[in-house]
C-alpha cells in the first residue's frame, strides 16, 4: 500500500480535470479517484510516496487558483480509510455507531483517518458530497467508549478549514438503523 494521500476539492468540474492532469504529470502518484461530487463540485484523491503526493497537491491547488476549496496530505493513511471510501468495509456487529458530519471532503477524509487512529473502533462508510450539498459525513463503530472516543478526538481535530458540522454517537442503535442504511 502507499504510504500517503493526498485530497483537493474544487468548485469547478472543468478545472478539477485539468489540475487532475496536471498532477499526475508532475509528480509519481496513483489516481485513487477523480469526479464530481455534486452539482459544480470535484474531487481528485491520489496516493504515493509523502514526497510526491505533496508536490502533485501543492501544484494542485496553485493550477486550481480560484477554484480551490480546500487539500490536504496524510502522510500515513489507516489502511480502513480507502475501503471506507468505496462502502466496501465489513460492517459486522454494531454496538455503538458514530456518525461525523463535514462542510468539505477533505475534512470528511481527515475525520475517519483521525477517529480510527484515536480508538479501537471500524470505520463503515466515508460518504462523499455525493447528493449531500457538498457536505461529507462518516459512519464508524465499535464499543459505546471507543466510538466517544474517536469522536472526541475528530473534535479537536477541528480547525476554520475542517469544520464538523455535527457529531453524534448511538450505543445500541436500532436495528432498523443498520439494515436502512447499510442493505
Amino acid at each position: 500500500m502507499d504510504k500517503a494521500i493526498g485530497i483537493i476539492e474544487f468548485n469547478s468540474v472543468a478545472r478539477g480535470i485539468v489540475t487532475w492532469d496536471v498532477m499526475l504529470k508532475v509528480a509519481n502518484v496513483n489516481l485513487v479517484l477523480a469526479s464530481p461530487v455534486c452539482p459544480g463540485k470535484y474531487i481528485i484523491i491520489i496516493s504515493g510516496d509523502v514526497g510526491a503526493v505533496e508536490t502533485s497537491i501543492k501544484v494542485g491547488r496553485e493550477t486550481a487558483g480560484r477554484f480551490w476549496i480546500n487539500s490536504t496530505v496524510i502522510p500515513s493513511i489507516h489502511p480502513q480509510v480507502l475501503p471506507a471510501l468505496s462502502a466496501s468495509s465489513d460492517v459486522g456487529e454494531i454496538e455503538a455507531l458514530g456518525v461525523i458530519e463535514t462542510y468539505s471532503v477533505v475534512s470528511a477524509i481527515t475525520v475517519a483517518d483521525n477517529a480510527v487512529k484515536a480508538a479501537s473502533i471500524r470505520l463503515i462508510e466515508i460518504r462523499l458530497a455525493r447528493g449531500l450539498g457538498g457536505k461529507g459525513f462518516v459512519f464508524l463503530t465499535g464499543e459505546v467508549g471507543a466510538v466517544q472516543a474517536a469522536v472526541k478526538a475528530s473534535l479537536e481535530l477541528v480547525t476554520q478549514e475542517d469544520l464538523i458540522t455535527e457529531s453524534v454517537v448511538i450505543p445500541y442503535p436500532h436495528k432498523t438503523i443498520r439494515e436502512r442504511l447499510w442493505s
